[in-house]
């Protein structure tokens, strides 16, 4: 087994497994501190990494408690698009979001927090785009993990052109911010990025139209 490999299969349970996991956060804090345990899986809580859309109340609880390494699935640097993409910003905007994450307990150059953001051509990924995710997260140690958008049957979104997220990725990176571009995979069974995917599922078709700009 390649070294670690037991992380990042504790880590892709968290993000994929049990859906939102801060909606369930009393038995993935059971789930985790069981595989970091010494006698359970001896996992090293820096390898494992909690993904949450931004239930705000349990950021700090999560840090506090489970003392993992934390990832916020972004996708957007403004309030009226993030409501549109990932619906829980209705109730906890950025800014809020953001707060917390700068309040994450044991938050460090060393251990950094991992901010998704999917590549959505036209709609989040023009250099103001970045200029903005850039400003929004000043004072927070991170990394900016760009995922380039897998479409979808009947999806009114598609992905940025490669051009377009070297550009992005340049103007972070300069910025002092590592911002490594995922490798696309699965396109050929429609994987894409499955919260972003359940989340869209969720809006009107008007909603869908006005993002898409139809």
């Amino acid at each position: 087994m390649v070294p670690g490999g037991e992380s990042r299969a504790i880590t892709n349970i968290v993000m994929m497994g049990m859906g939102e996991p801060l909606y369930n956060f009393d038995n993935v804090k059971q789930a985790l501190l069981i595989a970091s345990a010494g006698d359970g899986m001896s996992l090293s809580k820096r390898r494992i990494t909690l993904s949450t859309s931004g239930v705000v109340p349990f950021i700090e609880p999560t840090g506090r408690e489970i003392d993992v390494m934390l990832a916020i699935s972004l996708h957007a640097v403004n309030d009226d698009l993030r409501d549109v993409l990932v619906p829980i910003n209705k109730k906890w905007k950025i800014a809020e979001l953001l707060d917390a994450c700068r309040n994450y307990p044991g938050l460090s150059n060393a251990r950094r927090i991992t901010f998704e953001y999917v590549m959505l051509d036209g709609i989040n990924d023009s250099d103001a785009d970045a200029r903005e995710l850039v400003r929004l997260l000043a004072g927070i140690p991170a990394k900016i993990n760009l995922i380039p958008f897998n479409p979808w049957p009947g999806t009114n979104y598609g992905c940025s052109p490669s051009s377009r997220i070297e550009r992005f990725a340049d103007i972070v990176n300069k910025a002092g911010y590592a911002s490594p571009v995922r490798t696309p995979r699965g396109r050929d069974i429609f994987a894409a990025c499955g919260q972003l995917k359940s989340e869209s599922e969720r809006l009107s078709k008007k909603d869908r139209d006005a993002l898409a700009g139809v």
